[in-house]
């Protein structure tokens, strides 16, 4: 066999390693909003939500049902409990779970 095309056949195959890594570590947002609102205590439980830059803000109902351990293994940064608010930090990701949490409540 030609060495160009082994060359060629080990280029390809490196290629689509490179891919299916990439699309293996997508996250799927969906996935992780359905999650969130889940250990938000619910959908019934959230009076608002907001993203500003790399917080995501909720305002509950009921802060107690919140699962603070489960938030944080989901991503979040650090999270900031005020009255019935949470103010939890997701970095760049916060306005996309926003988005998909939108569309859930």
């Amino acid at each position: 066999m030609d060495t160009w095309l082994q060359y060629l056949i080990i280029g390809v195959a490196l290629v689509l390693i490179c891919l299916i890594v990439l699309k293996l570590s997508k996250r799927d947002f969906r996935i992780e909003a359905n999650k969130l609102i889940g250990y938000l205590g619910g959908k019934d439980n959230i009076v608002s939500a907001e993203s500003n830059m790399s917080r995501f803000k909720v305002i509950l109902k009921d802060i107690s049902l919140v699962d603070k351990d489960a938030i944080e293994k989901l991503g979040a940064k650090g999270i900031v409990e005020i009255d019935n608010q949470l103010k939890i930090i997701f970095g760049k990701e916060a306005t996309q779970l926003k988005r998909y949490i939108d569309d859930i409540i």
